[in-house]
Parts: structure tokens; sequence; C-alpha cells
């Protein structure tokens, strides 16, 4: 029915529609979608003969006469061949065989056998994949697509089988393929059909036992002043969508009671989703999170929000209505599925902004369902294979199309109150009549976070350490910054020392260290997948400087014996470049480096590196040779602010190598004199490799707060 509850409903278009949207692109990926969803079926197909014919195999004898199927041994020896032969079914799933037929399986896989229905959903994953970077090419930076595609161009199915299991048993690459949401509605049925789990845990992402309920929980926490002045004040749609996109996803919920127009207090739960990149403490909505969402009703997010709404104190009975973004607005769906939590409050409104189509139906028929999708945003976007939900006269479903295509953009919730007010009033029109009831004045307000006991904070304990509040131009920045999945690679360049002392600050005590007579630049690549401030990416040219108070000829070589905070060398950032506003601003005003601001492309997780930054004319390339374990990478960073010096510590927690030079090579694409290109150019690196590489695939990294010197 329509928002307003009289009329029968329809999708609802909306916005701007360009001419160029059905183009050769987007009917290609279609093609290449209708081509996986085939392939799928039929995967699942074979999969299920392999399961009937291994039945038939391990029938047991015994039983009455007329009911046994009486198998000659020609024909018991064809089925056998059929599930074993690497040309037939491949080894029949291990779960289901028994006797003679699982020695024979078991023996197959032993021998590299591959089952037929896991190849075919290996060719599926790969239509799909291709899918989705026709539509999308800007995911193909995007770390779970990378090793995805590495997975699956492998030469022969079965190692493509092999490696893609391998995926999805890595709890390290989980966390960059949880991200493809989506491909979460194809992922999980392939998952299954690599026989990567058994059917009894295919609701935990991690193949671990589902948590119970105990192991979710939520406590009261009090908004900053800031937040404080943001947080709506009358019931309206709009306004609660606002709310939600203050909570900032950082594992909180917020509860509001609305007094109607006609005098009766009601209830408003309001659920963020997950920011694509940043990071997570014990607080159930995470990117992991965000895939078991989508195929378990009792996930831990949908767990958390119970003793929240527990402990408000809602009366039994009261009107609630439940609004969230991306993955909360999944939850919130899962949650109105609950028998015993609608019995409980009687729940009025879903509303999800941005979340994938649901298969399940609310428990109490009378509970109004909105779903609000931009077509551009690949998250709710009907692409998968997970079946929409079941139809019922109290749904409604909107679709309109947003100005930004690329993801993350289109899935903002800033870019949905744009669009809801501007190029979509009539469905915030409609959404609003619906709520009608809940527009009134805001009686009480309090947000809940929500916490996971089943897990440890993300990082623990290198990244479980005191934090503290420093204001920019661009708000408050927690510090330490923490960057909960990085790739680095530093390249080391013997360099002159007098064109390194011309590039240092004109003061009498900062001079290059200089082992061997000569000094050592360093050119260090970052993409910084999770952080405290974001995703981004960063190149850093820095030199190797002594003691600012003590130089000594040795300080360099005694150093790398220290504890980093005790020492007295340090690396001095002559220029450097991050691809996010954020980045700059942390890095210019707590840091004092020289930061700007320039797009780039970094590939630092395999053996293959690659790194480009077009606007300042910066590319590596090439492969890492044989490499040796080497301690644990911490630096002192040196930068100036005004006349005094700024030293900042920088720690890591990784498994870093150290490789020879000799294949990757720098090379410099402009005739731009300042400041990186031109700084590179005149320390003679352009062209050169690297004396030695010192790379980490992945890593966790922690920067505190810049320490002012008197020099």
């Amino acid at each position: 029915m329509r928002a307003d509850g009289h009329a029968p409903g329809r999708p609802i278009k909306g916005g701007h529609h360009d001419d160029g949207h059905h183009d050769d692109g987007h009917e290609a990926a279609e093609l290449l979608r209708r081509a996986a969803r085939e392939v799928l079926d039929t995967a699942e197909g074979i999969r299920a003969v392999a399961a009937r014919t291994t039945a038939a195999l391990s029938a047991p004898a015994s039983g009455p006469r007329r009911r046994r199927t009486r198998l000659s041994p020609a024909a018991r020896a064809a089925l056998l061949r059929a599930l074993t032969d690497r040309w037939g079914l491949g080894a029949p799933p291990g779960r289901d065989a028994r006797g003679l037929a699982r020695m024979l399986g078991a023996g197959a896989s032993a021998l590299g056998a591959e089952n037929l229905a896991a190849r075919a959903a290996v060719t599926a994953l790969r239509l799909r994949t291709a899918a989705l970077l026709t539509g999308h090419p800007e995911l193909a930076r995007e770390p779970g697509v990378r090793r995805l595609r590495r997975a699956l161009t492998t030469h022969r199915d079965r190692d493509a089988v092999r490696t893609l299991r391998g995926l999805f048993r890595d709890p390290d690459a989980q966390r960059s393929l949880a991200g493809l949401t989506a491909l979460m509605t194809e992922l999980l049925p392939v998952r299954a059909l690599l026989d990567a789990e058994p059917e009894d845990r295919a609701g935990d992402p991690e193949g671990g036992p589902a948590s119970g309920p105990g192991d979710a929980a939520a406590e009261s926490t009090a908004l900053t002043d800031q937040e404080r002045q943001t947080i709506a004040t009358e019931g309206s749609f709009l306004g609660f969508l606002r709310n939600i996109e203050t909570l900032s996803c950082a594992g909180r919920v917020l509860v509001q009671n609305v007094r109607g127009p006609d005098g009766v207090v009601r209830y408003v739960l309001q659920a963020p989703g997950t920011a694509p990149g940043r990071p997570r403490d014990d607080s159930p909505p995470d990117v992991l999170g965000a895939w078991q969402e989508q195929f378990t009703p009792g996930s831990p997010y949908t767990r958390a929000l119970l003793p929240a709404v527990e402990d408000h104190g809602i009366p039994r009975g009261a009107d609630l209505a439940l609004i969230g973004h991306g993955e909360g607005g999944t939850a919130l769906l899962n949650l109105a599925q609950d028998p015993e939590f609608c019995a409980t409050y009687r729940v009025t409104h879903v509303i999800a902004v941005g979340s994938p189509p649901h298969r399940g139906k609310p428990a109490d028929p009378r509970t109004w369902v909105a779903r609000v999708t931009d077509e551009h945003d690949i998250v709710p976007a009907p692409e998968g294979r997970g079946r929409a939900a079941e139809a019922h006269p109290n749904r409604y479903e909107a679709e309109f199309a947003g100005t930004a295509r690329e993801f993350p953009r289109s899935h903002t919730l800033r870019g949905y109150l744009e669009h809801l007010r501007t190029t979509a009033p009539a469905v915030r029109d409609d959404i609003d009549r619906a709520l009608a009831p809940y527009q009134g004045p805001v009686v009480r307000t309090q947000a809940y976070r929500l916490k996971n006991r089943a897990h440890p904070p993300d990082g623990h304990p290198f990244l479980t350490l005191p934090t503290t509040s420093l204001t920019t131009t661009r708000g408050p920045v927690a510090l330490p910054v923490r960057y909960h999945d990085s790739s680095s690679a530093h390249l080391c360049f013997p360099a002159d020392a007098e064109a390194v002392r011309a590039l240092l600050p004109h003061v009498a005590w900062m001079r290059p260290s200089t082992p061997a007579r000569r000094a050592i630049a360093v050119l260090s690549l970052y993409e910084h997948r999770s952080s405290t401030i974001g995703p981004y990416t960063e190149i850093v040219l820095s030199v190797l400087v002594d003691d600012l108070w003590r130089p000594r000829p040795l300080d360099l070589a005694t150093d790398l014996l220290r504890r980093a905070d005790l020492r007295r060398t340090g690396r001095y950032v002559l220029s450097l470049a991050v691809t996010s506003e954020e980045a700059q601003v942390v890095a210019r005003e707590i840091w004092g480096l020289p930061a700007l601001r320039a797009p780039a492309e970094a590939d630092l997780m395999g053996r293959h590196v690659r790194f480009s930054a077009p606007d300042i004319g910066v590319t590596v390339e090439g492969r890492l040779g044989p490499g040796v374990r080497c301690p644990e990478a911490d630096w002192v960073l040196y930068g100036r602010r005004g006349e005094s010096t700024v030293r900042t510590l920088v720690r890591t927690s990784g498994r870093p190598r150290l490789h020879l030079g000799t294949g990757l090579r720098l090379r410099l694409d402009t005739s731009a004199a300042e400041p990186m290109s031109g700084q590179l150019r005149k320390l003679g690196a352009d062209g050169a490799r690297p004396l030695f590489v010192l790379s980490c695939p992945q890593s966790m990294v922690h920067r505190g707060a810049g320490t002012v010197l008197p020099r």
C-alpha cells in the first residue's frame, strides 16, 4: 500500500536519470549477472545430483525387502565412477558420503580432484565479479576485490577452487572479502558449494559457532555537546536520518521518545550501518557483521539491539518504529521477524535506507515496511541471487537515481539525505505521512553503545591504548591515530650528503646521517585501508638525520638496538602526499608535516608492487625478490612547525621483510620542480632502483601526537 496506507503501492522512481544509463556497459554487466546466476543454479543442481547419488550408494541394506533399491555391481561401479572421476561429478560432499563412497571421495580429494559443482561455482563467481567491475570499475582498487581476482585468475579451475577455499578460511582475508557487499549474496552459496563450512555453521562468517544471546550487550552513553546540537528535537523522517548520520557509525544506536499529535508517547529506534573503511572496537556493527546480517536473523548486531531497547524502559505494548541505514536497516528487519520481540512491543514501522533486499517478513503482519534505495548504490541493488522479500500489503519500495555513481559515495547517508530533500521529495512526503503518529516533540533522547562480548576489541592488544582528543580545523581527532589494516613498502636509496643537506631546514643542528659516507633517502608507500581518520593512501619522502643535540657517527647503527621511544635519530619528512582531506589536516596541524592532497593508487599486498600518483608524477612498479624476516619497523618522524621541530613516534605491528631493491624502479613522470618530484630528482632517484626495500603487506600502526621540541 502507499506510504499513507490508503492506495496500492508500486516502486517509485524519482531523481535525475541520464540518457546514458542503459548504455553498452550496463547491458554487458546485466548479461554477465544473468549468466552468473544461471551457472550458479547449474552448480547447485550438480551438487544436488551428487548428493542423491551418494545417498543411493550409502542406503542401508536393512529394511523391508520391497523398499530396498537393489543396485547391480555394474550400476554401483558406474555411480562410483560418476562421483569420483575427475571428468564426472568429482568427489562427493564428505558429510553426505558413507562407506566406500566416502573413502573414494576422500581419496580423490587427496589426489587433487575437485568436485564439478565447486568448479562451476568458481566460474559463476568469475562472471559475477566481472559484472561488478563492468558497472563499478572503481572497485578494482578495493583490497577485497584484488584478493578475490587473484584467487579467480589462476590457470586451472581446481587451483582456483583451492585458493578461494583458503580465502574463505583465512580470518585476515575475510575482513577484506566482507567489504564486498555487492557480492555477499553470491559469496555465501559459492562458499557452501566449495564445501568450506558445514551446514550447521553457515551463519557464522568466521567458520565458528554462532555467538549466543549473552554475548551481545548495550550500555547507555552520553552524546557530546556538538552531537546534541544536531540531534532532531521534532519527529520526522529526515530528522531521524540526520540523527543516524550524527552517530557516525561508531557502534552506537539511538532511542527517542516522541509525543505524537494525539499526546501518546511513542518510541523510535535508529540504527546506523557500517561506514566503509572505518574500524570497530568490540562493537557488533562491522564489515564481518555486515556479511552475517544477510544470512541469519540472530546476528550479533540484531542481538545487541535487544538490551538497548530493554535498558531504555519502553513499556510493554508501546508503539515502536525502527529506522536504519545499510547494515542497521538489515539488523532492524531481522529484529522485526522476532515473534517474541513483536509480542512485547508493537512494531508499527520498519524503514531501511540503503539496505539489501530482505528475504523475511515481520512477525506482526500489521508492520509497515519501507525500503529506500539509490539505484547507483551497490549495497541495496538487487544484483545478487538473494530472493526478494515476500510481498505483503504493507510493503513500500522507493528507488531514485542519485548523482554519485561511485561506491562508497553512492551509499553514504549524506547523499540519501540530500536527494530526499531535493530530487526525491515525493518519497520523503510518503514516508512522513506514514510516520504521522511520530511527528511531534522529542521528549527524551538516549544513545547506546553496542557491545559484543564474544570478541576482543579490534586490534587488541596492540591498538587498545589510551586516547585523547585534539581539535583541528576539521574537528576533533582522537590520538593516537590507529591504523587497523595497512600495507607499506619503504624504498631506501643512497643519496649524496650535500644534496640532502640542501633540502633540510637551514638550521645548524639538523644534519643527515651518513653511514658509509652516503646519506639515506626513504620513499615510503602506504595503503591505509582502515584507520580512525578513514581510509587513504600516502606517499612520504624522508631522509635519515642524526640526533638533534649530540650527533654521533654511529648513532644510526646503535639506535636500531634501542626501543623506538628512546631513539635519538629519526627521519625528517621532506614532503608527503595523501588522498584525503582529513589525513592532510592531521599531518599538517598535529605532526607538522608538509602534506599536500593528491590522488593515488596503491597495490602493496602481493609480491608485485605498484604505486601511482599521477598528479605529483611518481610511479613505483616492480616485483619484490626473496626477503628475510626483520624486526618491527618502528620510526621516529621529524617535521617543522614555525621555528620548532615536531617529533612523532610511529609504532607498527606486522611481519616486515627485507628485500633487495633490484626488482623495483622509481619513475618520475613530470618535469615539475616541487615538491616531491623535484626533491627526488635532486637526490638522483629518477629511474633508480632502491638499495633495499622493507615491505609489510599487512600491519597495524599507531601514530601519537607530535611533540614540539625547542629546536
